[in-house]
């Protein structure tokens, strides 16, 4: 049964992210790099400052940083910490570069997802800040087009519900809690004709009963919390990540060659080079796109609540999540597995090959530096879990027209999604996380194209104005 059913999912998903989706999501972001004329690297540091500067006059329901912080909560989770060992465990090294290709595009993808975020905008009658995709399409491609924003909306609401906003983040949690403190499983319970570790048991319990009493107080409560979490965390695993890297530097030079050459096939066998290449390439892009979100459509959603009147300003500040996310965290997250040959442990899946790294790469007893993995993706699944429970409920708003009881059985579904999601088999769960981020993509980035002339005008009359101001 279990069998049957991944390889229905696996079919689907091999349709969904399939060469065509991978290259429109590339072409997309190299479009959009050409007209904003590189604006991912030129305009970098400015970015990086405005992160930090919120906007005073600015009109919104957080701060500029809030915003940045409930979308990082939302991207900086398992994928950063276990997508990122999937993918070099199914494509190879050379799926960790064109993560980074694609991410490297993605910024200015997700630098116009946040200028047309705020853009195009609205309040509802009691004073809410209404923004995302379905907005942009509504009201900035006409009326007319409002099926494909509703479409949208209902793949957001299915990436929360069924994607990453439960089922993955979850199953990576209890499986590191579970690795960590049972790891040869011997305190078992049988439940749904298979056995779980106790360890499992109690963490998912004890994540579904938090992660209610967060999602019932909604946007400001979970700002507040990813706003404490967030930076926490992400520095305490940068800091580590790089002392990894640190002392093992001499093995650096080695693990990037075998990331380039594993991306253009060199290292396949004789005529199997063009199949490596499309394997490494579908799993680091896939990956990638599931952990930094650019050009999904997902980031739009917290930056259209934040406190700016400059859409390009905060376009600046969302391009930011992007480069924290894959060009940093995953890079290093990546090159750690590659250089400690962690990929290629047989019988090593999901979150046990990136604590393998850290147990092999770090001079410290192998149970401290898993405990420090294991609190890491705690808390950054934690947050996601949050994020996206923010993000799914916009999407149900805009198709239910902010209909209050539909919304609040949406919450207790989704709490009960967290409550399940330990006992979802790990394949099938980053397979149907993939298929609807697939789908939650294409009308977004129909819109990217359809606004990009927007997009470049707005660019143009805010540096022209910043200048002006100097």
């Amino acid at each position: 049964m279990f069998e049957a059913v991944n390889n229905f999912l696996q079919h689907v998903d091999d349709l969904v992210w399939g060469v065509p989706l991978i290259v429109a999501i590339l072409l997309t972001g190299i479009y959009l790099t050409i007209r904003l004329k590189g604006i991912q690297i030129t305009k970098l540091p400015k970015a990086l400052k405005y992160m930090f500067e919120n906007e005073e006059s600015g009109h919104g329901e957080v701060t500029s940083f809030g915003a940045l912080c409930t979308a990082l909560s939302a991207t900086i989770g398992t994928g950063n910490i276990v997508g990122v060992a999937t993918a070099i465990v199914a494509g190879g090294p050379g799926a960790l570069f064109w993560m980074e290709i694609a991410a490297l595009f993605g910024m200015a993808t997700k630098y116009s997802e946040g200028l047309l975020a705020i853009k195009y905008r609205t309040t509802d009658k009691h004073g809410h800040i209404l923004g995302g995709p379905f907005y942009y399409i509504e009201n900035g491609m006409g009326k007319k087009w409002t099926w494909l924003a509703n479409i949208f909306a209902f793949f957001g609401m299915g990436v929360g519900l069924f994607g990453i906003g439960t089922f993955t983040q979850v199953n990576g949690i209890t499986s590191a809690v579970g690795n960590f403190f049972d790891p040869n499983a011997q305190n078992v319970i049988h439940l749904l004709g298979r056995d779980y570790t106790l360890a499992v048991v109690i963490s998912g319990l004890i994540l579904t009963v938090c992660v209610g009493l967060v999602v019932i107080g909604g946007l400001k409560r979970i700002a507040k919390v990813s706003e404490i979490i967030v930076p926490f965390m992400a520095v305490i695993y940068i800091a580590i990540s790089l002392l990894l890297l640190i002392l093992n530097a001499n093995k650096i030079p080695a693990a990037i060659v075998e990331i380039v050459s594993s991306a253009f096939g060199m290292r396949a066998a004789a005529g199997g080079a063009l199949g490596a290449i499309i394997v490494a390439m579908q799993k680091g892009i896939a990956r990638g796109i599931f952990s930094n979100e650019s050009g999904l459509g997902s980031a739009p959603i917290a930056a259209a609540a934040a406190q700016t009147k400059e859409p390009a300003r905060q376009g600046l500040v969302s391009m930011t999540g992007t480069f924290i996310d894959t060009i940093v965290i995953c890079t290093m997250t990546g090159l750690s597995i590659v250089l400690t040959g962690a990929w290629q442990v047989e019988g090593l899946e999901g979150v046990q090959v990136t604590t393998y790294a850290f147990q092999h790469g770090l001079p410290i007893p192998g149970q401290i530096s898993a405990f420090v993995l294991m609190i890491c993706l705690v808390f950054f699944a934690f947050t996601t879990i949050l994020g996206w429970d923010y993000y799914s409920e916009r999407c149900l708003e805009y198709l239910t027209n902010g209909h209050k009881k539909t919304i609040l059985t949406y919450r207790w579904l989704y709490i009960l999604a967290v409550f399940i999601g330990p006992y979802m088999t790990v394949s099938a769960v980053w397979t149907i996380a993939d298929i609807f981020n697939g789908l939650m993509a294409i009308p977004n980035m129909i819109a990217l194209f359809a606004l990009s002339g927007v997009i470049v005008k707005e660019t143009k009359a805010f540096f022209a104005a910043e200048k002006h101001k100097m």
